[in-house]
């Protein structure tokens, strides 16, 4: 995909570094949920053995940015487990406030699971990273 212009257009772009370019340390992904209301979701999976070091970190800030700047959505969400404590943690670096705790609401894996939606405005982006509106 080149470029996303209707609702449920994705992109994944693996997650790699300059001292190794060819090896995926992960990946990162965004999806247009809704381009009228110009809303956005980003999401992020990351190697264990990489975790810890600030990739996922700097990877899910390009994606925000591109929702924010390139997209030009309104808001940006992400959906996760709320027992991974290192998306959430993430989320919260990124200025991300949890917006919904659902309960059981995913069968996964065998197992009903819960789902967190945490999200970030552009505006509260711009002015977490002193940016001026487009």
């Amino acid at each position: 995909m080149t470029h996303l212009e209707h609702d449920g257009d994705s992109l994944v772009l693996a997650v790699t570094t300059k001292s190794e370019p060819g090896r995926v340390m992960g990946e990162v992904n965004v999806r247009l949920t809704s381009v009228d209301s110009r809303q956005s979701e980003v999401g992020w999976i990351l190697n264990p053995a990489f975790q810890g070091r600030g990739y996922a970190f700097e990877a899910a800030t390009r994606m925000i940015e591109l929702c924010v700047d390139d997209l030009g959505s309104h808001r940006v969400h992400a959906e996760l487990d709320p027992l991974n404590a290192g998306s959430v943690a993430l989320c919260r670096k990124l200025g991300m406030r949890q917006e919904a705790h659902l309960v059981e609401d995913l069968f996964y894996k065998g197992r009903w699971s819960d789902t967190g939606i945490y999200a970030i405005l552009a505006s509260e982006w711009r002015q977490r990273h002193d940016l001026r509106p487009r």
